[in-house]
Order: structure tokens, then C-alpha cells, then sequence
């Protein structure tokens, strides 16, 4: 898979793929990421790609040419374009794996300032929007998007990995625990010292659940949950009524 990150800040965006998870599937050539400098694009002066809203207003706003000419040296048959803008779609990991596997080219334009010109919105397919807040700029949603996707790639880590993660089959993870067995009076549950497995997956599932129904309980719909989940998430919901 291929990402085309397009941005005024390309060091933002080099300092964190040289790293960690993304860094390794690039040099497993799982994924390719190539990120465009729009001020490349430009013919003005000291490489300007922003000017004054018409109309008056704050804030510098992205010219349409250098941007559009940017989306169109990259963009080929195959190419799906995302702007990031506070306006756009709210990402989530179903979107993640959605795009994983239906997109073999994504074009990600970062957007800046206190917007873009309108008309450059003709050349995307799709806005996205990281959450209900604002951001100096669109590398860091940008990455966001390029993480999450990448982890769910084939082979980039062990599917069971990203399969019992928070947000798959709408739920928060388990809770879990590592060395040592006891820490300031706290030790780790029984159970998962146990090696009973069937044991260990309930205690699991519950421990999804609680944590589900804690802390985002408007991710649960029921009609998605099996018969002994939904047991669970009844004993759960009375315990917390005591």
C-alpha cells in the first residue's frame, strides 16, 4: 500500500515514519510513503502558497493551484484523495481497516492555516477529521491515518495483535498485566496466572465488557453481542446498580 502525504512541513512528517511500527514496514516494503512538499508547486516568491481570504477575514488560506498541481503529479486511476479539515468525516478503526483493504494509493493532503480555497475541495474524494477540535495543521491527522491503517496492513503485526484491540467488534480492550505478579499490594488476577485458557478467555471478554460499559458505553449495541456476552453485560449492569 501506498501513501502520498502532501504537506508544508515534510520534516513533521519524516521525523515520526523513521520510527517504531510504520519505519519497519516501509523497510519490509509492506507499505510505501512518499511526502510531497507543496511548496514545491508554486511559481511565486519565497515559495508562497497562502494569501488573504477575499472578503476580509483572520487567517491565511492555502491557494487552490499549488495544492491541486501537488494531488495531480502524484494521482493516478487508482488513487483515492482524503483532505484533513475539522469539517470532514470522523475517523475511526472501521474507517482504518476500510481503507486498508479497499485502497492500494491514498493522496493525504494536510491542510493548514485557517483553511483552504474552496474550489480545492473538486480535486478529493473524501475530508476527514481526527475529532471535534482544531489542529495548526493536517500532518498530525495525517499520521494518525497512516498508523492505523498501517497496523491493520497484512502481515505489519500479528493479526491477533490489532484483532483484540479497542474499537474491533465494538468494544474496549481487556485489561492486562505484566511482571511482577505483585506491585504495591496489587497483584496480578489469578486467573491469568492459571494457564486454564478457557478460564482466561471469559475473564477476558468480561474484562472487554466492564470496561466497555465504564468508560464508553455508547459503543455497546447489544444486538451485536452473543448470547453469554450479553449474560455478562447483564450481571455487570446489576452489579453497578448496588
Amino acid at each position: 500500500m501506498k501513501f502520498s502525504i502532501l504537506t508544508l512541513f515534510p520534516k513533521v512528517i519524516y521525523s515520526y515514519i523513521e520510527e517504531s511500527i510504520i519505519k519497519k514496514a516501509i523497510d519490509e516494503k509492506k507499505i510505501e510513503v512518499e511526502v510531497v512538499d507543496i511548496r514545491d508547486f508554486t511559481n511565486l516568491k519565497h515559495n508562497q502558497v497562502d494569501d488573504y481570504q477575499y472578503g476580509g477575514g483572520k487567517g491565511m488560506v492555502l491557494m487552490p493551484e499549488p495544492v491541486v498541481a501537488a494531488i495531480e503529479s502524484v494521482k493516478t486511476a487508482n488513487s483515492f484523495t482524503i483532505l484533513t479539515s475539522p469539517q470532514g468525516k470522523t475517523w475511526n478503526q472501521k474507517q482504518a481497516r476500510q481503507f486498508a483493504n479497499d485502497y492500494d494509493h491514498l493522496i493525504i493532503v494536510c491542510g493548514h492555516y485557517e483553511g483552504f480555497d474552496r474550489r480545492i475541495l473538486d480535486y478529493v474524494d473524501m475530508e476527514i477529521s481526527i475529532g471535534d477540535y482544531v489542529l495548526t495543521g493536517g500532518e498530525l491527522a495525517s499520521l494518525v491515518m497512516v498508523d492505523s491503517i498501517t497496523r491493520v496492513v497484512p502481515d505489519v503485526i500479528q493479526t491477533e495483535s490489532h484483532l483484540n484491540e479497542s474499537f474491533e467488534n465494538n468494544l474496549l480492550d481487556y485489561d492486562v498485566y505484566t511482571k511482577p505478579v505483585e506491585w504495591r499490594g496489587k497483584k496480578v488476577p489469578e486467573v491469568l496466572l492459571s494457564g486454564h485458557h478457557k478460564n482466561i478467555d471469559e475473564f477476558r471478554e468480561k474484562s472487554s465488557l466492564e470496561n466497555t460499559l465504564t468508560k464508553r458505553p455508547d459503543l455497546i449495541d447489544e444486538n451485536k453481542l452473543s448470547d453469554y456476552q450479553k449474560k455478562l453485560l447483564k450481571e455487570l449492569k446489576t452489579k453497578g446498580d448496588k
